[in-house]
């Protein structure tokens, strides 16, 4: 075997980084490839036309493996300076990572994407991150027996091997939850006398997204989801340009009765938002938006009966007050409503034991194992 390691540059080369996914998940039916053109931008090709404003500070370098005229694997060397200013560490990143089976294919990417990073003097490397933890990130190390939800990653089982086989170590695992609806009146039946005494003590006060001002209301969401989350590991804020195309792609995906905000004083101090698990129409589509993916994708996003709950955050001031707790339960009329049958509550850091304390005593089963791995340069 005599592999190359090519810098993926020109058209060609970044088509064939994109490409490699369908060649590695042949015949698994538990892969759902992610959306061709939102891929492109997260990697910062400029392939359609769009490249995510998370390059707009940042760097990096996609590189694919070939032997003869196949590709047999990738990596995408990532320079986060937000996360270098944030934490003076020297951490640089990888992700969006494939491989065939070979241990040795595997350690040329991964020194290539080193020796990337060492240009601007990282010391360690850690991955996968897809690009930043705003995105997608995690190796999947448990739950293989059922497909991934909407913006959760999937691999196959032999890539935890590739990874640890080649030097890296566990820095930090992330779980998933999954509840029925079925077990929600009875949790709600538990909580909602507590809540009503939070809200009585507090004068906290539920609502859904203004529809008027959807736009408006999904950035104050995401900038509560900002200043919450200070503290939690490897974060890093996304900045207003970001905030601003996040909340341009989630006004198309939220469906309003499914998100929830909290006010005290008249002013949003907290929010909870879901989403339809679009994964089936998304592999349906073959991740291809145009010519007509995008409208069998968006088309009656209500009939979606699994949903994602992907964020529940208050800000720090008033984060002791059981805030979150009133927010997930104005979230369970909606969701019957709705005829929701089942949700997926990722991810949750495995350091973070409230979160996963309370969805464990509300019956949540955790059913994924996600990991982060570092390796020093």
């Amino acid at each position: 075997m005599s592999i190359q390691i090519i810098a993926a540059k020109n058209w060609f080369q970044q088509k064939r980084f994109l490409d490699l996914p369908s060649l590695i998940y042949e015949g698994d039916p538990f892969w759902v490839p992610q959306l061709r053109i939102e891929q492109s931008g997260l990697v910062g090709f400029s392939f359609f036309g769009h490249r995510d404003p998370f390059y707009i500070k940042n760097s990096c370098q996609a590189f694919i493996a070939v032997d003869g005229n196949r590709t047999v694997g990738r990596i995408c060397a990532i320079l986060n300076r937000g996360h270098l200013e944030r934490y003076n560490d020297g951490v640089g990143f990888f992700g969006f990572f494939e491989c065939i089976d070979s241990i040795e294919t595997a350690k040329l990417l991964f020194d290539t994407a080193s020796n990337w990073l060492k240009k601007y003097e990282c010391k360690i490397i850690r991955g996968p991150i897809n690009p930043s933890l705003n995105h997608t990130l995690g190796l999947l190390i448990d739950g293989f027996n059922k497909p991934p939800a909407f913006m959760m990653t999937y691999n196959p089982q032999y890539y935890e091997n590739l990874i640890e086989q080649n030097g890296f170590t566990k820095i930090q695992d992330l779980y998933a939850y999954w509840g029925a609806v079925s077990m929600l009146p009875k949790v709600n039946e538990k909580l909602q006398p507590i809540c009503d005494q939070i809200k009585e003590r507090t004068g906290a006060k539920v609502r859904a997204v203004d529809t008027k001002n959807f736009q408006k209301d999904v950035e104050q969401f995401l900038t509560i989801y900002n200043k919450s989350l200070t503290n939690t590991w490897g974060f890093v804020p996304m900045d207003e340009v970001e905030i601003k195309e996040m909340a341009f792609f989630l006004k198309r995906l939220m469906i309003p009765e499914l998100t929830t905000a909290i006010e005290l004083d008249g002013e949003m101090v907290g929010a909870s938002f879901a989403l339809p698990d679009y994964n089936p129409r998304i592999k349906a589509i073959k991740g291809k938006l145009f010519p007509f993916g995008i409208f069998k994708l968006m088309r009656k996003k209500e009939d979606i009966k699994s949903i994602r709950v992907i964020s529940t955050n208050v800000l720090p001031a008033f984060q002791m007050m059981g805030l979150g707790m009133v927010l997930l339960n104005a979230m369970v009329p909606k969701i019957l409503e709705n005829k929701i049958t089942d949700a997926e509550f990722s991810w949750v850091l495995e350091s973070n034991t409230f979160s996963r304390g309370s969805l464990e005593k509300g019956g949540a089963i955790r059913t994924k194992t996600y990991r982060v791995y570092d390796k020093q340069i």
